[in-house]
């Protein structure tokens, strides 16, 4: 899995203050992609796109 051309950003969720802060790559063809923006070289957390929009959508739906 290439995740050289990952563009990063920080949740809308993720606080300000540096404290639990997700970042979030959906450029990625087929897949997203989480890390902790703290620890940027550290594990990534990826799931297909169609998992992501079930999840978000089931989100949505509570």
């Amino acid at each position: 899995m290439d995740l050289s051309r990952a563009q990063w950003r920080k949740s809308r969720r993720s606080g300000g203050g540096g404290g639990n802060c997700v970042e979030i790559a959906g450029n990625l063809p087929g897949f997203v992609a989480f890390r902790d923006s703290k620890d940027p070289a550290g594990p990534i957390l990826t799931v297909s796109t169609a998992a992501y929009r079930a999840f978000t959508a089931h989100l949505a739906g509570r």
